[in-house]
């Protein structure tokens, strides 16, 4: 009996080690284990921390859709130049030459004769001479396919007179120009490559000078369509520039002229 009792001590002494050390191991996991508020913190701490990321591929992806839009979305923008200084540039354009001598004389003008007063933009410098072309670019602008209309008056000029816009610029030795000269009485369309003027098309047709005209051009893809006071004159295909560039004027050697309501429609 003694025996027996003393191994069921024993047992009982064994069996009570092995549920503590159960009980033990137990709540080692659970301390261990994240309770379900800790759970919960942790998850809204990552989602703060993705946030910002996530916000910002999303803006970037917004900014980009935004942009593919505006690139496909046809513009128009006009230059009447009344809310601009006189006697200076208007804001935004810049002067440029093609060929040898001093930057050229591009200024707003009083003009009441302008088709829309009481400004206009002129080139007034008479010190050009031979291979020289004065440009006003506006430098905001950036088209491809376009169409654009300007008014102008041709003043004054031995050498030179007249002049037109230009498009597709990418600096002042390349670009396109349509002009009209009321001293040869002819309307023709060029092109400059490296500082070098190519004809393309010409035709003869009486310009006179003092009077306001009406030049618009059309470009899209490598067609090319001008019309003088209305009339379609001049039509071709070219290739030579194929990328969106600015916009702007153009007068050659010793020309006066005055440009008003310049009216360009693209993308």
């Amino acid at each position: 009996m003694k025996y027996e009792d003393t191994l069921t001590r024993n047992d009982m002494w064994i069996m009570g080690c092995l549920l503590l050390l159960a009980l033990g191991c137990f709540a080692c996991q659970r301390s261990e284990r994240p309770s379900r508020a800790e759970v919960g913190k942790a998850a809204r701490a990552t989602a703060t921390d993705q946030s910002p990321r996530q916000e910002a591929e999303e803006e970037g992806e917004n900014e980009r859709q935004e942009e593919a839009e505006a690139e496909s979305e046809e513009q128009e923008t006009t230059f009447n130049f009344d809310k601009d200084k006189p006697g200076a540039l208007p804001p935004g354009w810049s002067l440029h030459r093609t060929g040898r001598g001093p930057l050229p004389r591009w200024e707003v003008i009083a003009d009441p004769t302008a088709p829309s007063p009481p400004h206009a933009l002129a080139q007034l410098s008479t010190k050009g001479a031979g291979y020289y072309f004065a440009l006003a670019v506006a430098d905001r602008t950036h088209y491809k396919d376009v169409e654009i209309e300007v008014k102008f008056k041709a003043v004054e000029g031995r050498e030179d007179r007249g002049g037109g816009p230009v498009w597709r610029y990418r600096d002042a030795n390349n670009y396109y120009i349509a002009r009209a000269n009321p001293l040869e009485n002819n309307f023709r369309v060029y092109k400059v490559v490296d500082g070098r003027r190519r004809m393309l098309q010409s035709a003869s047709l009486r310009i006179t000078s003092g009077r306001w005209h009406t030049i618009k051009v059309e470009h899209k893809g490598t067609h090319i369509t001008c019309f003088y006071d209305g009339k379609k004159y001049l039509e071709v295909d070219d290739d030579t520039f194929q990328t969106a560039g600015k916009v702007g004027l153009w007068t050659k050697a010793d020309a006066v002229t005055a440009f008003d309501d310049f009216t360009v429609e693209g993308k």
